[in-house]
């Protein structure tokens, strides 16, 4: 119930909670679709209703507003990033290899919700906001998790010692080139694979980390 959890506060009239979830995400996924041919502001919650083959009396069983439906709609791509991300580091054997394969498949499901991702940045001002400081925690929790696997790398001694500011600098960097990928695509695509982008990319953080890795041992031994 962890998704329902995270849309608790969205009003619904319905009490079995596995319906609401079932067909919040029908819903949320009928939306995406409008909104990015459409627009937000261009779409209606009937036509809302029809692509998700519920009639609009339904639809306000579920939700209170079209804004709720965004919402959803953001939480959902956050809810894919955020699992498939957390998946690699369950995974993940330890090692700066361990951030190379977080940081190649975070570019990965950026890559394949890049429509998604910048339907966030251009709607989430529309938001009440209550939704806009959601879509936020949500965004700072994916952050959170390269927080985490680049403490971990630390620790462990595989990339140079960095202080919580520097580790929490580093791990925004990495957020942002992910998004970067669905911005400046109109430019990389036509210079770049998404294979390419990600191996430079990944081989600029981790370089950076090695010289400064290197540079410390340097001191040490002088």
């Amino acid at each position: 119930m962890q998704e329902l959890q995270r849309t608790k506060d969205i009003p619904t009239q319905v009490k079995n909670l596995d319906l609401v979830e079932k067909r919040r995400r029908q819903i949320a996924e009928a939306a995406v679709k409008l909104f990015i041919d459409k627009g937000f502001h261009k779409t209606s919650t009937r036509q809302i209703a029809k692509a998700a083959g519920v009639s609009i009396g339904s639809l306000y069983e579920y939700i209170a507003s079209k804004e709720d439906i965004l919402y959803l709609v953001c939480d959902s791509i956050h809810v894919e990033v955020e699992k498939r991300v957390t998946d690699v580091m369950a995974k993940s054997s330890g090692g700066r290899d361990a951030l190379a394969d977080i940081i190649r498949e975070y570019f990965m499901v950026c890559n394949k919700m890049s429509d998604f991702i910048l339907l966030i940045y251009q709607e989430t001002q529309s938001l009440p906001l209550q939704w806009q400081k959601k879509v936020l925690e949500n965004e700072l929790r994916i952050t959170g998790l390269f927080v985490e696997a680049i403490a971990r790398l630390v620790s462990q001694g595989h990339i140079a010692p960095l202080d919580e500011r520097a580790i929490e600098l580093a791990a925004h960097n990495i957020s942002v080139l992910g998004h970067m990928w669905t911005f400046r695509r109109w430019f990389l695509a036509r210079h770049y694979t998404l294979e390419d982008y990600i191996e430079y990319q990944t081989e600029f953080i981790l370089s950076i980390s090695g010289q400064k890795k290197n540079q410390a041992l340097l001191k040490e031994g002088a």
